[in-house]
């Protein structure tokens, strides 16, 4: 038996069966249009690089969402 391709998201596992880009990934993560810091693989992408960016199986992205507060 085969595992299934994931991604270490936050360092846990998460299913990933074919590649995709950031801005799709986030949209299926509930972080559309949200403050997101992203790294991929080690690398900080910045916003203008979010929408070229693959995430394919065996990635590591981290995510740090942002928040406003006092």
């Amino acid at each position: 038996m085969t595992a299934s391709p994931t991604i270490t998201l936050n360092g846990r596992p998460y299913p990933l069966e074919s590649p995709t880009t950031v801005p799709d990934l986030l949209a299926t993560l509930g972080f559309a249009g949200k403050p997101v810091v992203v790294e991929l693989n080690g690398q900080a992408l910045t916003p203008a690089e979010h929408a070229t960016a693959q995430v394919t199986p065996g990635a590591t992205l981290e995510l740090i969402t942002l928040a406003a507060g006092g």
